[in-house]
């Protein structure tokens, strides 16, 4: 089946489950008010985050192809983009953080397609096109950083989660969407806010997920670089935020070193941050990144990685000292009393592989009701089963068509007839099949004959236990797209009324049709039926200062009075600043 979004040089390596949650852009659904909020937000970005933000960031700008006019084209984004080896797609608001991560593995941006609304025109609690877009896409034209970028969602795809971690998820993706809608009560925004707080303060242990979320935060959304006393911005969020861009640089935000401590200092999206950590270098990011990987299941594996896959109640992987992995929802493990696993269950679809690849013959529709392997040495044995040769496993009784008992030192015993055995490329065994075969751990059977044909994995070890499949092709369409759906904002007449000036104004502007007679037409219609909109006067001022109209006048009255709402303020300001004569 066809994509059902553009493919280059990078989308197409995208693994096909992850096709589900990219959207088409909406871009025809823009008003002409969105476009003028993302024309100030970009503008102002541009005037101050020069003097603020990491050196990279105004490159970026140009190199990723951003315009400060207009909200950007995805594809026009893309054909730039590619040529750093990057790619973006757009999606709908929050995506679940295993496939965020996935996506960034594969040198692809995820873009949600929303545009803030004016009423969150300096911070939105939801992701937007110009957090995605504008806030992330120009600090990848750093190599070094972008590098970094890619390196965090290889290993993040990787951390395991909990099964709280995706009911925090579905929380705070409610609440965004919520507090971005002008038409949500306030009775709902209250209750979701209640269910993310009850959520944050009953966690309980953070898992691997929950610990490279939190360093993403403080990194990838609100990351600081420099030196403690004198900062530059390169997080995305900050980035983003004409509000928080500002506020982050005071005193009252404290500043601290960035450590993999960080990776336990949890986070409100829905609230400015009260401290930021600095990294005095991208390098370091990558540094404590590796230092944080080293705690992971996937390097460390054992007793510990398995529990924290039964724990997410998700799909996981396994790999013993073999190389064989074995995939699926984990939901057993026994272990001895030197905390060793010595027995792995899991229950439903499962599949084997080696080396991210599927063994032939081992996929879900064979292995559909779940998989079953001791773990260990055999009992009175020094040779491990995985380095045993031809030889030595003839003469232990372990080939085709021989009975054979094996007791292995947790006490699992598999009794039955070997079958055949696989191997790898290297003629290490992997697995051991067996006929009429009874597996039992003291009184507990593991296995019946009755159940058909017993595959025992070979390995005397986990070595590795992280989040999704070995062979991300194994299990199909996995992971699921949140049923909750961004709102689609319903727009009165009165609202379309005014969204058509901002379309007249837009085009004066791009086609130099202005003139002092239209201006003032538009600038009475916005005193009389429009009277509290402060970003429209300051476009018409716009233009009526470039070209000297004598209405400039009485525009820059009505917005002196606009300023006496306190919300407007600080927004009118800085738009005035930006103006050719702002000391008029």
């Amino acid at each position: 089946m066809e994509p059902h979004f553009e493919l280059n040089e990078v989308t197409k390596k995208l693994p096909k489950h992850l096709h589900k949650f990219v959207v088409k852009q909406p871009y025809d659904e823009y008003t002409a008010q969105n476009q003028a909020v993302w024309r100030y937000v970009m503008r102002m970005n541009v005037d101050y985050l020069g003097k603020v933000a990491h050196s990279s960031y105004i490159d970026g700008l140009k190199k990723t192809g951003i315009s400060i006019e207009s909200i950007p084209h995805m594809q026009g984004m893309n054909r730039i983009l590619k040529e750093i080896g990057w790619a973006a797609v757009s999606v709908d608001g929050f995506i679940p953080p295993n496939a965020f991560m996935e996506f960034q593995a594969y040198n692809v941006l995820v873009i949600a397609s929303d545009m803030r609304t004016i009423d969150h025109i300096e911070y939105t609690p939801a992701p937007d096109i110009i957090h995605e877009a504008a806030g992330h896409a120009p600090i990848i034209a750093n190599p070094e950083y972008a590098e970094y970028l890619r390196r965090f969602g290889e290993i993040g795809a990787k951390a395991i989660s909990s099964a709280k971690d995706y009911e925090m998820y579905e929380a705070i993706r409610l609440l965004s969407i919520l507090k971005e809608d002008p038409n949500s009560s306030q009775k709902e925004i209250d209750e979701a806010q209640e269910k993310v707080e009850w959520l944050q303060d009953n966690m309980g242990e953070l898992s691997e997920m929950a610990q490279i979320r939190n360093l993403h935060w403080w990194t990838v959304e609100y990351g600081l670089i420099g030196s403690l006393e004198n900062p530059k911005i390169y997080g995305a969020g900050l980035l983003s935020s004409i509000g928080e861009s500002k506020w982050c640089m005071k005193e009252e935000v404290t500043k601290v070193p960035y450590t993999i401590d960080a990776a336990n200092v949890s986070f409100d999206i829905t609230k400015p941050q009260p401290q930021l950590f600095v990294t005095p270098d991208f390098a370091h990011l990558s540094m404590v990144l590796e230092e944080f990987a080293n705690t992971m299941a996937i390097r460390s594996g054992g007793l510990k990685g398995v529990e924290k896959l039964i724990d997410s109640k998700n799909l996981g992987t396994i790999e013993l000292s073999t190389g064989i992995q074995i995939s699926g929802v984990f939901t057993n493990v026994i272990s001895d009393e030197k905390n060793r696993p010595i027995y792995v269950q899991t229950t439903g679809s499962t599949a084997l592989a080696s080396r991210d690849k599927e063994l032939i013959g081992h996929g879900i529709s064979y292995h559909a009701e779940g998989f079953g392997s001791p773990i260990g040495k055999l009992k009175g044995i020094n040779i491990p089963i995985e380095n045993m040769s031809p030889r030595d496993l003839k003469a232990y009784g372990i080939y085709e068509g021989e009975q054979v008992v094996l007791e292995f030192e947790g006490g699992v015993r598999v009794e039955g007839e070997v079958i055949t055995g696989t191997r790898d490329l290297r003629g290490r065994i992997l697995l051991i099949s067996f006929k009429n075969c009874t597996v039992t751990h003291g009184d507990t059977v593991l296995f019946h004959p009755d159940w058909g044909v017993y595959d025992m994995a070979v390995g005397v070890e986990v070595v590795s236990a992280f989040a999704g499949a070995a062979d991300v092709t194994s299990f199909g369409d996995v992971g699921k797209v949140s049923e909750t759906k961004t709102h689609k904002i319903a727009y009165s007449d009165t609202d379309k009324e005014l969204y058509g000036l901002y379309a007249k104004v837009r085009v004066m502007r791009e086609e130099g049709t202005s003139s002092e007679e239209k201006i003032q037409e538009i600038f009475e219609l916005l005193q009389s039926k429009f009277k509290n909109d402060w970003l429209l006067p300051l476009e018409l001022l716009e233009l009526a200062v470039e070209h000297d109209y004598s209405v400039k006048d009485a525009i820059k009255s009505h917005l002196e009075i606009l300023k006496g709402n306190k919300s407007y303020t600080t927004l009118i300001e800085n738009g005035l600043h930006l103006l050719p004569e702002h000391s008029m």
